[in-house]
């Protein structure tokens, strides 16, 4: 079981951010991701088949030989966690939950922004969280779709990108909001230029570090001193993906395989 890679998927780069956090907590673990690049992005997506791209993409990382899943994706946390864990037989990891707990952690005023894809803030996952977690908490979200395109481009000084967050966050700061859960794992590559935008008084919660923090409560300590082994899978775009993911890793990955998810892959 120790030996067995930590999966985690994402439906593109996104992702590569839990992955970096990861990394860094878990040096001697080996690691597989799968970004679904063919198939990026999710938010727009019906329920049904954000679960179904879900269900293929664990389906891969078990056979794969993951021993846990991680989704580095807050759609498919938001939608379809509860069937994931209920089809594996393997612990899954979503986003939402550690997001939400980091928020309330930081928030002084417990009034908290929530941004990310449509289908993230669809679901009402980081409100219900939230609020499970602390009821005096008031939650103010907005979908902010063409953050995902944006980051895949790697446009994060783009004027373009600065004028989207402008038009996408001006409503959100009228809440007087103290917290920003950015509830996409794509948007951290945006990060730099969002807290400019907000302001220094708002603090930015990325979910990557706490997800890493549960992963940490699971995963046994490691009796060795060798370093884990990396393997990335796509489904297209392996160029641009390499090109993103050296800016996000500060590395270059040198063996992406791409793979085709299908008909074939569902669970049984």
């Amino acid at each position: 079981m120790d030996k067995k890679p930590i999966g985690i998927f994402d439906s593109g780069v996104g992702g590569l951010t839990v992955f970096k956090e990861i990394r860094k907590r878990f040096p001697y673990e080996d690691i597989i991701y799968f970004g679904d690049t063919a198939r990026v992005p999710y938010g727009p997506k019906s329920r049904n088949t954000v679960i179904e791209y879900s269900i293929q993409n664990a389906r891969f990382l078990i056979q794969q030989g993951a021993k846990i899943i991680v989704i580095a994706c807050n759609t498919s946390s938001a939608t379809a966690i509860t069937q994931l864990q209920k089809l594996l037989p393997i612990p899954v990891l979503g986003v939402i939950e550690p997001g939400a707990l980091s928020a309330i952690r930081v928030t002084g005023n417990k009034r908290i922004g929530v941004i990310g894809t449509e289908g993230t803030i669809r679901s009402k996952a980081y409100s219900s969280a939230i609020s499970k977690l602390d009821e005096n908490c008031n939650v103010f979200s907005k979908p902010c779709p063409l953050f995902v395109s944006l980051a895949e481009e790697g446009w994060e000084d783009h004027e373009v990108t600065k004028l989207t967050i402008k038009e996408y966050l001006t409503s959100l700061l009228q809440n007087d909001i103290d917290t920003l859960v950015l509830g996409c794992t794509h948007y951290p590559i945006l990060k730099s230029a969002i807290q400019q935008f907000v302001g220094n008084k708002i603090t930015l919660v990325d979910s990557a570090e706490a997800v890493t923090d549960k992963l940490d409560e699971i995963l046994p300590n490691r009796e060795t001193k060798e370093i884990g082994k990396d393997n990335f899978y796509v489904s297209d775009n392996e160029a641009k993906f390499k090109q993103i993911a050296s800016k996000i890793l500060d590395m270059e990955i040198e063996k992406l395989i791409k793979v085709k998810l299908g008909e074939g892959w569902f669970l049984k």
